[in-house]
């Protein structure tokens, strides 16, 4: 099948597909009048990145992962590269989080700070923050 009828078969638009297949996901080959022909695993393939992009595993993670993919929410066998790249990427999200929550505390102390000083803080310029000169 064309990139047309893959992108109407998946409901991803031709450029994403165009960009899997850069980033060695997925797999065309190239009829003689060079446009893309794509297999019927493809359809399926293009909805396991799908589901996997929307874990927020990378690209990159994903070409690791799809040899390991069956299915297509997918399920994962335990291959060593796919518990490899997830332990990764769920470091990164913890890292992610534990730096976000250090950001809210900070800011949530910022606002508690500034509630309890309420109307005896000097009223600030928005553009420059300097005091506004009494």
């Amino acid at each position: 099948m064309r990139i047309g009828e893959l992108s109407r078969r998946t409901g991803v638009n031709a450029h994403q597909l165009r960009y899997y297949e850069a980033q060695g996901l997925l797999e065309a080959d190239r009829g003689a009048n060079g446009y893309r022909e794509y297999g019927e695993n493809a359809v399926l393939r293009v909805k396991q990145i799908r589901h996997l992009l929307g874990a927020g595993l990378t690209s990159e993670d994903i070409a690791y992962l799809l040899p390991c993919a069956v299915g297509e929410a997918p399920e994962l066998l335990g291959c060593p590269e796919l518990l490899a790249a997830m332990r990764s990427r769920l470091q990164r999200l913890d890292d992610q989080i534990d730096r976000l929550a250090q950001s809210r505390g900070v800011l949530a102390d910022y606002i508690d700070a500034a509630e309890r000083m309420g109307s005896e803080s000097p009223p600030f310029h928005d553009a420059d923050l300097e005091p506004v000169p009494a």
